[in-house]
Parts: structure tokens; sequence; C-alpha cells
């Protein structure tokens, strides 16, 4: 357990005075619980990492060189799940066919078929180079757990540090944020395609038998487009909040190339490698259709997504807010590379893909409800679209927090009034809360993520009021939960949750005059003068 460094101390402090005298009055209950819920992730969930050294060999990429029976030995049968022979063998083919360059570094022999030679040479192109020359020095990196799991996600490590920010100058906070940056960094480098890791090559999994087989470092291997905007997120605020760049070194410019590499590989999923299949268990039905491969696409210029913010699988492989999230990721990217790497390459290629991004999405995701233009949360860019928003961010209610676009932008204002209404299924209201759920929880739930957000993208009493709503449901534990049922806030899910205590925080932040999203990178149609949400790509 870490002791919180004064200038953490300090900040609590202010906020808790300052929230005490505020809109809820002396004593108030925001006042109360932010000191708390700020030092949480720093005293429970921080640690430094365990080191390894640099990799090898395939399992240390995220995939196991050494196949479950069922993808290794032919289509008799399939492994102890159930898989049909059938099924493995078209995994097993997928996998080694366009991976085993670019991640395995040679699959088991005896893995039968691969996918044509043509598959094959794209992807290795697009997601092997720089793997084979090892990954950062774990000395000097942290491990975030997301709370009661004892794994690291990409993007909760991101979320979970972001009021930190606030007080990066402090050498000590600086330092640790830097490490925090260095071990995801080490993760994409591992598996690019994973969203959960271990600490260290421990073979610990979420589910044990998910298909493909992830490599030790992995704890689940769902591909979530906006698990690899985080550590682009996170290494770009860091600069701007502290102006170090050492971090900003030639592993992270390694991963910045994969990470854009796959997004453009991925923007023709029919070509993929990627597969999950949860043969059985109660979560059995994340696996993605078609063997894993996930539902058919046809060409948006957007970047497919297999799974949610939420880690559930998407219905359509079109993820509206998280495509947001990347285009703005690759213009803070693009002023990277331009900027310290010295790679003037790598920022056109970002740029290009962003304008992509975005056509995409203003051509493909536009859609009618009750007479205005808002956004479709996922569409297939064949015809079919997903009408909703999800609690967990990226989403679209947190379109102007993830730098796509203004707030007060007409798409997006349409958007919100969507998402915040019962148009929205996952909205609800009730005795205690209004906001909106996720099919990750049950019937009724809503999320503090969620509160935080629509208090972050509204007006300043739109954020006041949120944030006393989200202090006066803790059902009296002082911290946020991952949901909670809006009649009765005592009936929730997770004791705790490190990303909504570190959303409350920020949330305080905004309300007390401070924040930290200016330290995130700004897509150019959110700034003044700017073209617009809906005025055409930039």
């Amino acid at each position: 357990m870490w002791a919180v460094p004064e200038s953490l101390s300090m900040l609590g402090r202010r906020l808790a005075g300052e929230l005490r005298g505020g809109p809820s009055g002396p004593g108030g209950p925001a006042g109360e619980i932010v000191e708390r819920c700020l030092s949480n992730t720093w005293a429970t969930a921080m640690s430094w990492g365990a080191g390894s050294g640099g990799v090898s060999g395939g399992s240390a990429h995220g995939l196991s060189s050494d196949l479950p029976g069922g993808l290794a030995g032919g289509a008799s049968s399939g492994p102890a799940g159930g898989v049909p022979g059938a099924l493995a063998e078209g995994l097993s083919a997928g996998v080694s066919g366009a991976l085993s360059d670019a991640l395995s570094g040679g699959l088991s022999a005896g893995v039968p078929g691969t996918l044509p030679g043509a598959l094959s040479a794209e992807m290795s192109d697009a997601l092997s180079q720089g793997l084979s020359a090892g990954v950062p020095d774990a000395s000097a990196e942290v491990f975030v757990k997301t709370g009661d799991i004892p794994a690291m996600w990409l993007r909760d490590s991101t979320a979970q540090v972001r009021p930190y920010l606030a007080v990066a100058t402090d050498p000590e906070v600086g330092d640790v944020l830097v490490g925090v940056s260095r071990r995801q960094i080490r993760c994409v480098l591992l598996d690019p395609y994973a969203n959960a890791f271990n600490d260290g090559p421990t073979g610990a999994h979420g589910e044990p038998g998910d298909l493909p087989t992830p490599g030790d470092w992995v704890w689940e291997r769902k591909y979530e487009l906006d698990s690899l905007c985080a550590p682009l997120q996170l290494a770009y605020a860091i600069r701007r909040a502290t102006g170090r760049e050492d971090h900003l070194d030639e592993a992270f410019h390694r991963a910045a190339w994969q990470i854009v590499r796959l997004w453009r590989a991925e923007q023709s999923h029919a070509h993929s490698p990627y597969r999950f299949v949860r043969p059985s268990g109660p979560f059995a039905g994340d696996s993605l259709p078609l063997n894993g491969h996930g539902a058919a696409v046809g060409w948006t210029g957007m970047t497919w997504s297999g799974f949610r913010p939420s880690d559930d699988a998407c219905a359509h492989g079109y993820l509206v807010p998280a495509n947001a999230l990347a285009s703005a990721t690759l213009h803070g990217l693009a002023e990277l590379a331009a900027a310290v790497l010295d790679d003037t390459e790598l920022a056109h290629e970002c740029w290009r893909l962003a304008d992509e991004i975005d056509a995409g999405i203003l051509a493909h995701a536009v859609t009618e409800v009750d007479g205005d233009s808002v956004l479709a949360y996922e569409v297939d860019g064949l015809g079919a679209t997903l009408m909703c928003d999800d609690a967990n961010l990226p989403s679209l209610l947190s379109l102007p927090l993830s730098g796509w676009c203004a707030p007060e932008d007409p798409l997006y204002r349409a958007t919100r009034r969507f998402a915040l209404s019962e148009l929205n299924p996952s909205y609800f209201s009730g005795s205690y809360a209004s906001g909106i759920g996720s099919t990750h929880t049950p019937d009724r739930h809503i999320w503090p993520l969620a509160i935080a957000t629509a208090g972050l993208t509204g007006s300043a009493d739109e954020a006041a009021r949120a944030l006393e709503t989200l202090a006066a449901t803790t059902a009296g534990t002082g911290l946020m939960h991952e949901s909670f049922h809006v009649d009765a806030p005592g009936r929730f899910t997770r004791d705790w949750f490190g990303w909504a205590n570190a959303m409350f925080c920020e949330l305080a932040l905004e309300v007390c005059g401070g924040g930290v999203r200016h330290f995130f990178p700004v897509h150019p149609r959110a700034l003044p003068g700017g073209a617009g949400a809906g005025g055409g790509v930039t």
C-alpha cells in the first residue's frame, strides 16, 4: 500500500474545503468523500510492476506457442468446453497464418491450415514491426489494478490516474505517471489485441478456456478499440502536464506505429486474424459470431472493434464513440510524431486515418430520431444501426470529453438529448437518481461514470448537481460503485470501482475551477472556429 504524496493530499484537502463551502453547503457529502476517492487508486491499486526483461517467443506476445489440443489436433474433437473441431481448426488457421510473424514468433507446427498468403503478408506488415526488439525494462513501470480484479486494463488505468495530472509537476507523481505509461506500452507490444494484463507472465486468465489461448501476460484478450487509445492519450497528457518527454522513447515510437497499423488493418476486418471464442461458462455469450470472427461488416472508413468499453461484445463492428476517440487520439499522436518523434510519415498517416474515420462516422453513423440528426452507437456499414448509449466511456455522451467535438455542437446536442432520454434503452430514472446504465449490469442500475460524464459535458449547474448526486448515492461507503439501482442506492454492483472514483474526482476538480481535460488531445473540429461534428471532414 503506497503512502499518498503530500501534493495529492493537499489537493484533496483543498477540494474538500471548497466543496464543503459550495452548493451542497457546509459539511456537504461531496466534501466529505473527495479526499478518500482521490487517494483510492494511489493507495490501493498501484505497485511497481514486476519485470521480466525483454520478450521472446510466442507466449510473451500474447499468443501461446503451445496451443490447446482442440487447436493443434485437427478437426476430430474440440477442447473440454465443447468447441467443434471445425471451429478450432478455423481459429488456429487464422492465428497461425496471419500472426505467425506479426505476434506469435511461430506457432506449433502441428496447427492445421493457414489463411491466404496475401493476408499473412498484410497483417505481418501491419503488426510485426518493432516486436522482435523487445520491450522496456520493467524496473520503472507501474502496475495499476482495476480494483477488485487483480488485472490492469489499459483503458481503466489511464482513467484511474487522470486526476493525478493536476499535481503531475510533483516529481513523485510525475514519475509514477510515467511508470504507468511505460507499463501500458509494454502491454501494447506484448499483445495489441488484449484489453487486460497481469503483473508479469503469471498465466492467470479471467476465463481460462478462452480461444485462442492468451499468453501468460494477458488476463483477457478482448479487442476493444478504445483500449489502444488509452496509452496514447496518457502519454500525450503527461507531456502536456509536465513537459516531460522521457517516456516518448523508442518503445513508445514502435507501439505508436503498431497501433496505427492495426487500426488501418481493421478497417478491412474481413482480412483480420482476430478471433475470440469463450467456449463455456456463465460468460460464453461473449463469444463473437462466425466462429469468433465477428458479424460481417462493410467498408466505412471506420476501424473495427470486437468489444465495447463495458467488455461486452459489439452487436455491429463499428463502435462510433470509440472511433471518435480514436480520431481525436490520432490528432494528438500526430502532434507527438512531429514535435518529439521526428517522424513526419507517422504524423501524416495519423491525419489520413483520422480523416477516413471521421468521414465514416458522418457518412454511416448519422441517423434521424424524432426529426433530429443523431449519432448511432454502433453500425455495420451494411445498413444496420444500434440506437442506444452505454454508461462506459467512450460513449456518445462523452464525445466532448473525448475531444472529438465541442459541447455546443448541434449534432452532439441532439445526440445528448437522445442519450439522456427514455428513447435510449439504457436510460433509467428513479426516486434517487437518473442516468445511463449498461447491458453489463442489472436492469434499472445506472453508473456513476455516466452521471459524472453528464456533469463534465454539461453546464456548471449540471456539473454541481451531478457531483451532489454521486456523493449522496454511495450507500454510506464513501466510494463510487460500478452501478446502483435508481430507486435503492443500497443495491449496487462492486463495493468500489477505481475508474468511477477517479471520474468523481475529475468532476470535483471541474466544479472547483480546475480540471484536467485540457491535457488531452483535442480534434480540430472541437476548437473555436472548427468545422464541428456535422461540418465535414477537416
